[in-house]
């Protein structure tokens, strides 16, 4: 049939199709309605990409909990080059549609493995993937596509969605996608269609009333008369025995009056309703269902088995017919109804013939059709759609298909599919009349529900699970899971009390999972810091006036527990040193549990253990460990958790100078987050490596504010000291003091010991000299007992700037300063030592030695990226004769954020391949924005590329 009304449309997928053509990747989604032509719209899309390759999928409201049942069904004619892919994403890809065995496999590299397999499709003539009905996609389809469809750029292919309108407009399926919104027809054209479907004499005004109530819908257009008399459409009377005798009510038993009609044409001057739009998919489905209710009942029964079966497959049906009871003869009046086509597969003629066929149904009659699918699906090549069908087709308690429930639970989890999992499980649980397999495989199911993301689901499953007998083992397990999702849910103060709740239930149960919350509930007070309780002077915990009841509270109560000699245990003890006696009587204590820190606990403890290491002075750990943590999560494709990371790991290379390799690092942070579900990288990093840069005072004012109403108090810290740093380097002495005197009024763990540092020099500069020696004392209590030589350097760098003009040994401070930091790997701070030695120097007319250690400092600087103290140091030198010639560092402004990632790892010696892996990106992608790159830097190979980054 004719487009009608679809210019707008066609022109939109015409252009798609060109730039397709000539080497780009596009991907649009088509939103509307049901019934608005968003199918007849794909299958245009298909028939005009003559030259290129199509591949189609659907999604099907009963296969929602199956995972991956649209990608396989998608990707399967694309397997051919599955030999092409990386090992990684080739056995990923394998796992997941469960053509190979091997561990469950990470979303991110099936969503890679997608994305290289399309592109692969691609490389000889253009793609055009086209998947309907996404609003009934299993999740981890969902989630794949919607990450393939962020990353495609440059590899020719076309992927294009239909999906209904979201029924929660604040999260959209498929959000932040390209969208074409296909509405109602002109009203023209409506007529046309009309005029078109409509047989004899029409009245006019019925015509005008049909396109107004149905606006312009062609489904409903189509559908709707059909349940109209020939009097109705020809006059406008009713025929409907509601009406009552002799009624002459127009249009009473046929179609409502439109304020009936909830958000009618009056709901539309505003924009469109989705009770306008609800209303009417229902009176599109009540008439297919009266239309059904007409037929044979026989025939019924195969509308509903086809509907029952989502893959369209015919043997399957008609085995399952036969079953029934129901012959081929069943299917000549559903087909003479134009309701569905049995060819090659199952089509219906609309997905609401399937929806208004299943929800037609007798309770009986569904579990007898999932009886009968379940009977002819082969228990060996498709286990979990034969379980699912028996867990619908049974009515009450029964253990046998709840255990075959459970082993499908375990098939999706071995594959990825959490949700799947959790919903497999769920429904085992329902069916398990034995009050402790119920327990457990509801409590299974609560831990499924959480690896899925559904935390907010957790509680209910937990509370659930609880209502069985759970031996200690269980729960203990349901408790350490009940914490797990109140730090997951708020990791500030709130979270506190649900977390010693927990740690004290699992006291006995489980003594180091007790341990193990408790070091979480304080990490949560950690978290909170200044914006918690304030704590009460004299309450026996050391610096407690510059502490937080509610960390005194989490130490008490964890103080009560025997220590343990698990890596959470040592810390914790280390931990409840610190806050009751201080950082001199903690340090061993913590730097032995950070030493004892087995490497496979380094990703999961890290966002503790680096604030431990800097608390502690331990450059050397924090450095290691970071680079290890990054390591084991590429080695293990542990993609969930690299964001954390590699943000870790871009504070440690802050530290030592390498400002371009911290910002590839968090860049590639975000790229993860922006494709995942995990977290978004901390937002404490970027502000540090800013304020180093000398740039970006908006970021810290961004922070205050998040951390204000995040209740994160440590973030204040972190902010403070960031603006103390930032007008250090540009020379605005007196907005650092007041910075960081903001900075250390709390004693947020490693943050404090920053800001003194900064505080020191801040007033040193101001001339307050009082100032300056109480940050130099209160440095010198974290420093004296602990012998690390960025401990030994920064202490005498801060000795140096206290000390009155006219002290002696002065320049000896000094000297220790650079001689030990420069014993360190973190080289912005032996910068700074040069730079303020050099400036004490000059002030002492000493121009000469002053040279020296200024321009040692000016170029580290500039070598970094620190404009600020770059700026600074360039002015110092200039006092004493020097000439200073501006020097840039990094790639030129002329390349995108996403090119200059690119080049640098191209010039770091990294391949197309890994460059794409790394940033998710396809090869063919990758090597398109190298051809720009070398074209931007006149560059020709990769190691004059390497020159210029």
């Amino acid at each position: 049939m004719e487009l009608r009304g679809r210019r707008r449309e066609r022109e939109t997928l015409d252009r798609l199709l060109r730039d397709v053509r000539g080497g780009q990747s596009r991907v649009l989604v088509l939103r509307g309605e049901a019934g608005a032509g968003k199918t007849a719209l794909l299958d245009y899309l298909a028939g005009h990409a003559p030259d290129g390759r199509v591949v189609r999928a659907a999604g099907v409201e009963p296969e929602t909990e199956l995972a991956y049942s649209a990608l396989q069904q998608l990707v399967a004619p694309l397997l051919e080059h599955l030999g092409r892919l990386p090992e990684p994403q080739r056995e990923a890809l394998s796992t997941a549609f469960g053509l190979s065995a091997g561990p469950p496999p990470d979303a991110l590299i099936v969503g890679l493995a997608v994305l290289g397999l399309l592109a692969e499709a691609a490389s000889e003539r253009p793609l055009v993937v086209v998947v309907d009905d996404a609003q009934w996609l299993d999740r981890m389809s969902e989630v794949i596509l919607t990450f393939v469809a962020r990353r495609l750029d440059a590899e020719s292919v076309a992927l294009v969605f239909a999906a209904r309108s979201s029924a929660d407009p604040e999260v959209p399926l498929l959000g932040g996608l390209p969208e074409l919104p296909v509405d109602g027809l002109p009203e023209a054209d409506a007529l046309a269609l009309l005029d078109a479907v409509l047989p004899g004499l029409v009245d006019a005004r019925v015509k005008d009333r049909i396109v107004a109530e149905t606006r312009g819908n062609p489904l409903a257009l189509l559908e709707l008369p059909r349940d109209l008399s020939p009097a109705e459409l020809a006059f406008g009377f009713s025929s409907s025995p509601s009406a009552g005798r002799g009624s002459s009510s127009p249009l009473s038993g046929s179609l409502p009056p439109l304020g009936d009609i909830p958000g009618g044409l009056s709901a539309q001057v505003g924009g469109k309703s989705v009770h306008a739009e609800r209303a009417l998919v229902g009176r599109i489905e009540d008439g297919f269902r009266r239309r059904m209710a007409g037929l044979p009942a026989d025939t019924r029964t195969l509308l509903l088995t086809a509907a029952v079966e989502p893959v369209g497959n015919v043997p399957l049906l008609w085995r399952a017919l036969v079953r029934l009871g129901v012959g081929p003869e069943a299917a000549a009046p559903a087909e003479a109804a134009g309701l569905v086509e049995l060819g090659a597969r199952v089509r219906f003629r609309h997905p609401l013939v399937r929806s208004a066929a299943w929800r037609a149904a007798e309770p009986a009659e569904l579990r007898a059709v999932h009886q009968a699918l379940a009977e002819v699906t082969d228990p060996e090549q498709d286990p979990d759609r034969r379980a699912w069908h028996r867990a619908h087709a049974t009515a009450g308690p029964d253990e046998d298909v709840a255990a075959e429930l459970e082993r499908s639970a375990g098939r999706a989890l071995a594959r990825g599919g959490r949700a799947a999992a959790a919903s497999f499980l769920e429904r085992a649980a329902e069916l398990t009349l034995d009050a402790g397999l119920r327990a457990a495989r509801t409590l299974a199911a609560a831990h499924a529900r959480f690896a899925a993301g559904a935390v907010g689901q957790v509680p209910d499953l937990l509370a659930a699970a609880e209502l069985g007998p759970l031996d200690a083992v269980q729960r203990a397990s349901a408790e350490r899971l009940r914490a797990r999702v109140a730090f997951t849910q708020n990791t500030g103060r709130s979270a506190i009390p649900p977390l010693l709740e927990a740690a004290g239930r699992l006291a006995e149960l489980d003594p180091a999972a007790a341990r193990e919350t408790y070091l979480t509930a304080l990490g949560a007070a950690v978290n909170a810091g200044r914006l918690g309780e304030p704590a009460s002077s004299g309450s026996g915990h050391a610096g407690s006036a510059r502490g937080s009841a509610d960390l005194r509270a989490v130490v008490d109560a964890a103080a009560g527990m025997a220590g343990g000699d698990e890596p959470a245990g040592r810390l914790l003890a280390g931990l409840i040193a610190w806050q009751r006696e201080g950082i001199a009587a903690a340090a061993p204590v913590l730097a032995a549990a950070v030493a004892a820190l087995p490497e496979d606990r380094d990703l999961e403890l890290l966002w503790l253990t680096g604030m431990v290491a800097h608390e502690i002075w331990d450059d050397a750990a924090f450095l290691d460990r970071t680079e290890r943590a990054v390591a084991a999560a590429r080695a293990g494709r542990l993609l969930s958790v690299l964001p954390t990371a590699l943000t870790f790991r871009a504070t440690a290379l802050v530290y030592t100078g390498r400002f371009a390799d911290a910002t590839s690092l968090l860049d590639e942070a975000a790229t993860l987050a922006q494709n995942t579900a995990g977290p978004s990288p901390h937002p404490a990093t970027a502000v540090i490596l800013a304020a180093h840069r000398g740039r970006s005072p908006e970021l810290i004012d961004s922070l205050e504010a998040e951390a204000r109403a995040g209740g994160a108090g440590w973030l204040l810290g972190v902010a403070g000291y960031s603006r103390a740093v930032l007008h250090n380097g540009l020379g605005n002495y007196a907005a650092a003091l007041a910075a960081a005197r903001e900075a250390t009024g709390f004693d947020d763990l490693a943050v404090v010991q920053w800001g003194l540092v900064e505080l020191v020099e801040a007033a040193a500069r101001t001339g307050d000299g009082v100032v300056a020696a109480e940050a130099r004392e209160r440095l010198s209590e974290r420093t004296k007992s602990i012998g690390t030589a960025w401990a030994r350097g920064t202490q005498a760098l801060a000795d140096a700037l206290a000390a009155p003009s006219s002290s002696a040994g002065i320049e000896d401070h000094y000297r220790t300063a650079v001689e030990e930091l420069g014993a360190t790997r973190l080289s912005l701070q032996l910068a700074r030592a040069r730079l303020l030695f050099g400036e004490w120097l000059r002030r002492e007319n000493r121009r000469s030695d002053a040279r020296e250690q200024l321009r040692a400092a000016h170029e580290a600087f500039v070598a970094m990226g620190a404009e600020g103290f770059a700026d600074r140091a360039g002015r110092e030198l200039l006092a004493t004769g020097e000439t200073v010639r501006k020097r840039s560092s990094g790639v030129r402004e002329e390349l995108t954020s996403q090119e200059e990632q690119i080049a640098r790892l191209a010039a770091a010696g990294r391949t197309n391949p890994e460059i794409g892996a790394t940033l998710f990106l396809s090869p063919r992608t990758v090597e398109w924005h190298l051809r720009k790159v070398f074209a931007k830097l006149g560059v020709t190979s990769r190691r004059e590329l390497s020159q210029a980054v």
